[in-house]
């Protein structure tokens, strides 16, 4: 069980992502931070199927990356708030273009430079509505050095079986950090399954449709050259089976209304939230990313005084886990602490319309277990 760091974590679940995937991966990165150490510590893996690329600047990072999914590659990119803001556009040509990519965003303290070596948790609304027009993009969350692991491979999972970049969010305080980790036996992980053309496929009859979907809503995954499988694919709408550039007023809104079902529909293939403490009781303390630490021990500590308090921490963030709603409704009051304004409560308050009770913090330093039991304390009383 060594001590791992989450760069480390996180890079050996990207590579892994890639061996149960039976895919290359690519990695296109521009140094920030505190991103860069994923692309430092990827470097050294070489001896897996893995290209690192240490970009101009953070658009043509992502554009490689995505450049390398078109390929038949897991297209991987990083970066932080700043540089997401720049990614963004070839983020919405993969939603588009509906390509696997995986973009991993290491908060930082902001707006704009900010606070570059402060840890913040600001970049949720960003990650979930920073393009233009309606993208969905799936979110997932992690929220421990071991647990960046498993959250890679899950960003890996969803992007290669839905067809969609998936945003992966971390922060410095997370990234940084590091716990005793028990390295998982290979042959214990799940196969990840995925779209792509055989190389050696035998053409479809009527030619190849390049947005005929899966039950699942993803489309096929066909890399340039594959003979009988030649289709235009870019940022203009595309006809809702053909994929050529379609203008027509209802295919606009089929192809909208599609996107958007597809990422709902990742619903049903994700865990059920699970909950810390009573099933049901006074008090739920809802929180994501690397507040998880403290919010636990919180929690924890207040139980052992008698205080009726659960913890439920959601690491995925779009779509929410299926029996969310359900969870927080057994309880009289919920409790969201994060390292932002308010962005979570926001999000559950206007999808749920449930009252929540928001602690927010904007200090560049995480939260302690003191300010969380005084704020737990007070909502039980």
């Amino acid at each position: 069980m060594p001590t791992k760091t989450s760069r480390i974590a996180l890079s050996l679940g990207l590579i892994a992502g890639s061996e149960l995937s039976k895919r290359p991966l690519f990695f296109g990165s521009y140094p920030i931070t505190p991103a860069s150490d994923i692309l430092h510590e990827l470097s050294k893996h070489k001896n897996f199927d893995l290209t690192t690329f240490q970009a101009e600047d953070e658009i043509a990072a992502v554009c490689s990356a995505l450049g390398a999914s078109y390929g038949g590659h897991i297209g991987v990119t990083s970066s932080s708030g700043p540089g997401i803001c720049l990614k963004t556009e070839s983020i919405n040509l993969a939603v588009m273009t509906e390509l696997p990519l995986v973009i991993i965003d290491a908060q930082r303290g902001g707006p704009s430079t900010g606070l570059p070596t402060k840890t913040e948790q600001g970049d949720l609304m960003l990650a979930l509505y920073g393009r233009n027009s309606d993208s969905p993009i799936p979110i997932v969350s992690a929220s421990t050095p071991g647990d960046s692991f498993h959250c890679a491979i899950e960003a890996v999972r969803i992007a290669l079986e839905f067809m969609t970049p998936v945003f992966y969010l971390t922060d410095l305080y997370l990234i940084m950090g590091s716990e005793p980790w028990r390295i998982p036996n290979p042959e214990d992980l799940p196969e990840i399954k995925h779209n792509l053309v055989a190389a050696d496929a035998a053409p479809d009859e009527d030619g190849f449709n390049a947005y005929t979907r899966d039950e699942k809503l993803a489309r096929r995954w066909a890399v340039p050259g594959t003979p009988g499988y030649e289709h235009r694919i870019g940022g203009i709408e595309k006809h809702h089976i053909t994929g050529n550039v379609n203008y027509d007023p209802d295919n606009h809104q089929k192809m909208v209304d599609t996107r958007a079902a597809k990422v709902d529909g990742i619903a049903n293939f994700i865990p059920e939230q699970e909950v810390h403490g009573d099933p049901e009781g006074d008090l739920l303390v809802l929180a994501w990313g690397s507040t998880m630490g403290a919010v636990r021990a919180a929690v924890d500590q207040c139980r052992a005084e008698g205080v009726k308090a659960s913890h439920a921490h959601v690491r995925y963030l779009n779509p929410f886990p299926r029996n969310l709603e359900a969870v927080m409704k057994r309880f009289k009051k919920v409790l969201v602490p994060e390292l932002n304004m308010g962005q979570l409560s926001a999000l559950v308050k206007s999808r749920y319309l449930i009252e929540v009770e928001s602690l927010t913090k904007m200090k560049g330093k995480p939260f302690l277990v003191s300010e969380l039991k005084e704020k737990i304390r007070e909502l039980s009383a």
